[in-house]
Order: structure tokens, then sequence, then C-alpha cells
């Protein structure tokens, strides 16, 4: 009580002062829970507020950060052919990856946090928590060297024009960390698309380029590893004879899963565990599922809409699997959701509450027809060997629909029964 005492005491004037006012209340809301339920008129007696729910979502993400983190510096090092081991070099690789992935968080929430807080401030209302989840999503599904003026360009654009425009949090049709990978993509293809994007450290993924190593990696970090006799960062590495940065959705578009299979030492191993390149948190399949369970554990996250998005995918690919005309058709069904973003789209984003269908009944078409749409993109379109954004956003749009049609249909039921 007496630490509640001391915020009230320092609370600025909510007239004289509105701006501070709002940073103050955010951050009040942000370190302690309402001291009120609901009691009359609602089946939900809880104390726990959005802040609450939108941390468990990012406490589910927090091992993707980690492998992530690890796989930009581990990918980095195969393409110089130094350390082919996963675990080799391991304070080489976490801190080349940490180096990387600071700036685009901090990007990424500045950008969007602070006209989260300009909006709540001109608007006269309290500082809104949804941008929690959206600032953790936003730097997993980018490429590890992103230009940060696009990231923070794509960010403006994704929330001013996706969210803020419809009246904020809790108000938009579509998900906002998928918005800001879509200005990315259609408005700068060539930082978020092709073979040479997701292998960090180096002015041209070629034969021989040289590694674009920093002070930070030369001066503070090899001084740091110098004292304890690690392994330092060698500025005269250069990419090796043979390497390519080719996904395995870029590699299975033409060679199939044989082709897919042979580019990895380890095969299928390589593929689950994550150790290959792609965007910076959606390769680790494990860390990805362990997230899932805990969202769906906590009833964060609607098994419904997940189990669908599955079913949609997994009947979808077996079905291109009869056909077989093309590589990608052939690839084993099961093994889609090895490649590309398959099992992270499904967990984190189709399963967003805002923009995902509401009613039960609803939850199951909008997840079937991620997955559906998805398969189909990614099979049957070869200039897009990836579908999951597109198909959410799509789902999203529609999800309105679906939960009006879905209302209908159960009024009209109870009526013949009337």
């Amino acid at each position: 009580m007496g630490l509640i005492r001391f915020f009230k005491k320092i609370e600025p004037d909510k007239t004289k002062h509105p701006f501070m006012h709002t940073l103050y209340d955010g951050f009040f809301s942000f370190v302690f829970v309402p001291n009120h339920t609901t009691s009359n008129g609602v089946h939900i007696r809880d104390g726990m507020d959005l802040k609450r729910l939108m941390t468990f979502v990012v406490i589910a993400l927090i091992p993707a950060y980690l492998f992530g983190i690890y796989n930009i510096g581990h990918q980095h090092f195969i393409a110089m052919k130094e350390f082919p081991g996963f675990f080799e070099a391991a304070n080489l690789k976490f801190f080349y990856g940490l180096i990387k992935i600071i700036p685009i968080f901090i990007v990424a929430n500045v950008v969007g946090l602070g006209l989260e807080f300009y909006y709540a401030y001109k608007r006269g209302h309290n500082i809104e928590e949804g941008f929690l989840v959206t600032g953790a999503l936003i730097p997993l599904i980018m490429p590890p060297d992103i230009p940060l003026w696009i990231l923070a360009l794509a960010v403006v654009f994704a929330v001013i024009i996706g969210k803020e425009a419809f009246g904020g949090t809790g108000m938009n049709i579509w998900n906002i960390a998928l918005l800001t990978r879509m200005f990315v993509f259609f408005a700068y293809p060539t930082s978020i698309t092709g073979d040479t994007v997701w292998v960090s450290g180096f002015e041209t993924l070629k034969v021989g380029a040289a590694a674009d190593y920093s002070w930070w990696h030369t001066g503070l970090l090899n001084t740091i590893f110098d004292w304890f006799g690690w392994l330092k960062f060698d500025p005269s590495g250069v990419i090796a004879d043979g390497f390519s940065g080719a996904t395995p959705l870029g590699i299975g578009a033409e060679g199939g899963w044989e082709g897919i299979v042979s580019r990895y030492p380890n095969g299928v191993s390589d593929l689950f565990w994550g150790k290959i390149p792609g965007s910076i948190g959606e390769t680790s399949k494990p860390l990805i599922i362990l997230g899932g369970i805990f969202l769906l554990v906590t009833r964060v996250a609607s098994w419904r809409i997940m189990l669908g998005a599955v079913l949609g995918t997994a009947l979808t690919a077996i079905l291109l699997n009869f056909w077989g005309a093309t590589p990608m058709m052939q690839i084993p069904w099961y093994y889609q959701f090895f490649i590309g973003s398959a099992l992270f789209a499904i967990v984190f984003m189709a399963t967003d509450p805002v923009t995902a269908a509401s009613t039960n009944k609803g939850k199951w078409i909008y997840g079937f027809f991620i997955g559906f749409l998805a398969i189909v993109i990614r099979v049957l379109n070869p200039a897009y060997p990836e579908g999951w954004m597109l198909a959410i956003i799509f789902m999203n749009t529609l999800a309105p629909m679906i939960d009006y049609y879905t209302i209908q249909n159960h009024i009209k039921k109870r009526l013949k029964r009337a």
C-alpha cells in the first residue's frame, strides 16, 4: 500500500499536464493489477487485465527470441564455413545475433509505442497495451539485416492506417505485425524476399564478400572475449565457395523435398530444430510448439483456430500430393509444417483475438481456411513460395462476415426449434 500511495502522490495533474499524465497512467497500470473485479450481470469475475494477457504472449515468445538470436550468428558463420557445429563458438554466435536484433527491437517498439502514446494523449485515453505483443512479434518476422528506416516506415504505416484509423487497440481488423511485414513486402520487396536477405553480416551475399563487423564486434566484444580467453571475431572472414543463402522454400520450389533435404547436413533434423536461414523467430519448431502449449494452457490462444489451421494445411497439402504436378506439390504433406513460417503463423499470428473470428464455429472455419489458402498460395504461386501472411490478412478481412453468418445460422436453428 505504501508503494501505491507513493505513485498516487507523484501523479501529474490530468488537466494541466495531460501528456505526462498519459505516460504516468500507462506505467502505473502496467505495474499494478486492477483493484476491482466484475460483480454483476456477467460470467467473468477476474482481476486480470489486458496487460497481463499480452504479457503471457510475450513470455511464450521468449524461447523463439533466444533461438533466433543464436541462429542469426550461426547462419553468419556457416556462410564463411566457420564453426559448423551448432554449439561451436557459442559466444560469437549469440552476441553477433544480439547486436543484430537489439536495434530492430528498439526501432519497432519506440516507433510503435511512440505513436500509441501520441494517439492516447490526443484522444484523452489511457495508454493501451496492444502494442506489447505487436512490438515483440515484428522483430521475429523480419530478416536480420532489414534496413531500420524501412522498418520504422512500415511500423508507422501499420499502426496509423491499420490500427489508429479504426480507433486503436481492439478495433483493428488486420494483424498489425503482419501488416508491417506486408508493407515491407510490397513497398521494398528486395529487403524481405529472395535468397540474399536471410543471412546477416555481409554487404553482398557473394563468394569472397568480407564480413561487415563494427566496433561493437572487433572493439568492445573482442576486448571482453580476450579477458576470458574466448574466441574472437575475425575481420578477415569472407563468404566461402559454394555457399547459398537460399531458404528451404526457395530450394523446394525448384528441387522439391529431395533438394531441401540434400541442402542441409542433418536433413530433417536441421529443419525441425531450425538451424536454417529464415525470418528471425520462425525457424525452430520445438520452441514454437512450446510457446503454443503455454498459450493453450493459459487459455490465451484458441485451440480451435490452431487445430483448424493444422487441418486446413494438412488436407490441402494431401490433395496436392495426389496431384503432384510440381516439385512443391510433391513435398510430403507433413513436411509442409517443417518449412517456412507455418507453425509460427498458426500459433502466434492466426490466434490474434482481435482480428480472428470470435464464435466457436467461426474459429474452426477461420483457422481451416487460413491453412487452406496458405498452402494454395505457397504451392501454386511460383512468384511467392510462402502464403501465411497473405492468408491470415485475407481471413482477418473475412472474420466479421464468418461470425455474422455463424450467428445468423444459429439463430435460424433456434427459431426452427422454437
